[in-house]
């Protein structure tokens, strides 16, 4: 068994830290992925498609104008 020296044993180093890092980076992007992909499975947005359904349900034909205020109703709700 070698011992490595000054300059190897740095590089070996930097070599280990560059690696786990990137590792842990595409680790990150997966879990982070296969979470925002639940998130959106559980919670799916809300659609123009289903704001239609929603007033013609209560008996009521929408506008466009009505679709589009209850879209941005909606977006500023979330924040």
């Amino acid at each position: 068994m070698s011992s490595l020296e000054g300059g190897a044993l740095a590089g070996t180093l930097v070599g280990v830290i560059i690696g786990a890092l990137l590792l842990g980076a595409v680790a990150g992007f997966l879990i982070t992925r296969a979470i925002v992909k639940k998130q959106l499975k559980d919670n799916p947005p809300i659609t123009e498609a289903q704001i239609r359904a929603m007033y013609m349900s209560m008996g009521r034909k929408p506008s466009e104008a009505d679709i589009k205020k209850t879209m941005n109703a909606m977006k500023r709700a979330k924040k």
